[in-house]
């Protein structure tokens, strides 16, 4: 890891916030997206109209009414691999202290910073800039900070110490979330006709990545990107997000901005849920768009079977209706040692084990 860190030092490590906070009136060639992968700011593209599904979630605790919400689901997967949910049991206070938490590490001194960075996606806590610093031909206006969060006792210890109130305020977001995860996880299940406990103990023992990202305002919105066009590998992503930015890639392969809702959370479905419905429901494509005036600030709780846990279609998916599997088996690690050495934005991870005949 010291190796890591001096690479990045000796190849003039530079932060998107430093670069904000220089006051840069251009943004260097580096972030400047050829032209066909601009984000259209303004346009028609990115406000696409289209009602995006929100979710009260309050309505799964509801005997007469679960129902009705494992049909929202059901729909909110199969059309956009998307939605935002409401009444979802975390409270304000946890997501206003976490956020709280991850703006005051985002202003610490560069120095701080750079005791956790890392090139490397195997290191359980690291500090980086776009989307690997040290191999990206185009830059993200993104910094970062990614730890492993379940099952949290393992982990904690190796979060950052400053600001010093880090580990307790998005120590408490983290268990929030991984609750909330298991309940969608069931929710999503049913809605497939699978047994709501599908999965269940392998989630449990599962990983939970927080990947908390900071955006900050940047002078040329128009040619650059906070994140490029990808999908998650991970069952679920629970998305908080302090303003709007996040885009949606919709079916007929039109960016759909997801707007900003106080309270709601974002639930995308990641190449794992994908996988285990052999197709049914998909992986959203996104990708995040930055902004002039305003820095935003979001946290993406990737959650996922364990480390080496293969993951592959249902087979009471499979063998209904004489269905033949449309994907190969994957694992979380399978996932890190193909982004370590590919570039997972010329393919995505899941195009790699979809078998031939699959559409």
């Amino acid at each position: 890891m010291e190796e890591t860190k001096k690479t990045l030092l000796d190849d003039s490590f530079t932060s998107a916030m430093a670069l904000t906070n220089s006051g840069v009136p251009q943004v260097p060639d580096r972030y400047v997206l050829p032209p066909s992968q601009r984000p259209a700011l303004g346009s028609s593209l990115g406000t696409t109209e289209t009602t995006l599904p929100i979710i009260d979630l309050s309505l799964l605790h509801q005997p007469s009414l679960r129902s009705r919400a494992i049909h929202e689901i059901n729909i909110a997967c199969k059309e956009f691999g998307f939605f935002q949910v409401i009444n979802h049991g975390i409270p304000s206070s946890l997501v206003k202290d976490a956020l709280d938490a991850a703006t005051l590490f985002f202003d610490l001194p560069v120095e701080e910073k750079m005791l956790l960075v890392s090139a490397n996606v195997h290191e359980p806590v690291r500090y980086g800039t776009s989307l690997n610093h040290s191999t990206d031909s185009v830059h993200y206006w993104r910094d970062f900070i990614k730890h492993y969060s379940h099952p949290l006792p393992k982990w904690i210890d190796m979060w950052p110490s400053n600001p010093p109130c880090y580990k307790d305020k998005v120590g408490k977001y983290s268990e929030a979330t991984h609750v909330l995860h298991k309940q969608l996880i069931e929710a999503i299940a049913e809605s497939l006709g699978l047994e709501k406990t599908y999965l269940q103990e392998e989630i449990e023992e599962g990983s939970q990545v927080m990947a908390v990202n900071c955006y900050p305002t940047c002078p040329e919105p128009e040619i650059a990107l906070g994140m490029p066009p990808h999908s998650d590998f991970s069952s679920l992503t629970i998305l908080l997000q302090s303003s709007q930015g996040l885009q949606i890639m919709d079916c007929n392969k039109n960016w759909v901005s997801v707007p900003y809702i106080e309270g709601a959370l974002i639930v995308q479905l990641g190449d794992q849920v994908e996988v285990m419905s052999n197709g049914i429901y998909k992986s959203v494509i996104h990708r995040v768009t930055v902004n002039k005036d305003v820095k935003r600030l979001s946290f993406a709780s990737l959650h996922s079977l364990p480390l080496h846990k293969k993951i592959s279609p249902a087979q009471k998916l499979v063998n209904e209706n004489n269905n033949a599997p449309a994907y190969g088996e994957f694992s979380f690690n399978d996932f890190l040692e193909y982004i370590s050495s590919n570039d997972f934005i010329q393919q995505r991870f899941i195009d790699t084990i979809k078998k031939k005949s699959s559409p």
